[in-house]
């Protein structure tokens, strides 16, 4: 994979189950067993790219996504997530797959019963950190890059909508990922709020931090325009904004 490329996927079909990690063993029980999703998938995502995701309910969005993240095991075709290998991915080797991206859902999972310090400082206990000073000096440097350097004793249902998005973006942020992941994260914040959040992840990207996004609302790829990519019969293909103006109707 080239230096600066963060997901490189050549030749991938990927296939649903309801359970795959006990059901699937090769691509020939896939094929057999699982609904195909996605097939043909040939996608490169260089650092600081930011790309959108485009599609009907079921199209094979957030499929993808959970490929890429190893929530999905893939086993038809080659594919290179941050320096790491998913096909034969074992289980082992996941988490640390996971520390070098950031995944932001729609429903936030936050933990309730701790603050928004307390929910950073639980992610970095978990993925390593020891030293105090050293974490609260990076809760303190990520939870300003998101504009909640004012909320640390803040529990997470005293913030509102849109806070608690940027506090699972700072959680996303906190090791420095080569690549956020965020499925809907806007699904369910307001207008105004929901751009404010879309503009926060366009400046991440230019940080240098890979963004890929699925999203519904297409009038975000109208005021912040970038790569995209249209999921549909199985396959994705990327079109421009002047080709989504006269098909977002059917999305």
């Amino acid at each position: 994979m080239a230096k600066n490329c963060v997901v490189r996927l050549k030749n991938v079909a990927i296939y649903h189950h309801d359970d795959p990690f006990a059901t699937l063993t090769d691509a020939r029980r896939a094929k057999k067993e699982g609904e195909l999703v996605l097939s043909d998938v040939d996608l490169e995502i260089q650092a600081g790219e930011f790309v959108y995701l485009i599609g009907r309910v079921g199209s094979g969005k957030s499929s993808l996504l959970k490929t890429l993240y190893a929530e999905l095991p893939l086993v038809e075709g080659e594919g290179e997530v941050a320096g790491f290998e998913l096909r034969g991915l074992r289980s082992s080797r996941i988490p640390y797959l996971r520390r070098k991206i950031g995944i932001v859902f729609q429903d936030m999972q936050l933990l309730t019963d701790r603050n928004v310090a307390e929910n950073l400082r639980y992610v970095l206990l978990a993925t390593g950190w020891k030293d105090e000073k050293a974490m609260r000096s990076r809760i303190d440097e990520i939870l300003d890059k998101v504009c909640l350097a004012d909320k640390h004793h803040k529990m997470p249902f005293e913030l509102s909508g849109g806070e608690q998005q940027r506090l699972v973006i700072a959680r996303a942020l906190l090791n420095s990922p080569e690549l956020i992941l965020a499925d809907e994260p806007t699904g369910n914040l307001d207008p105004v709020t929901a751009e404010s959040i879309v503009a926060l992840f366009h400046s991440i990207a230019q940080s240098g931090t890979a963004i890929v996004m699925s999203t519904h609302n297409t009038s975000f790829i109208e005021s912040h325009p970038s790569r995209t990519l249209l999921f549909a019969h199985n396959r994705i293909r990327e079109i421009d904004i002047s080709e989504l103006l006269g098909i977002e109707t059917a999305i």
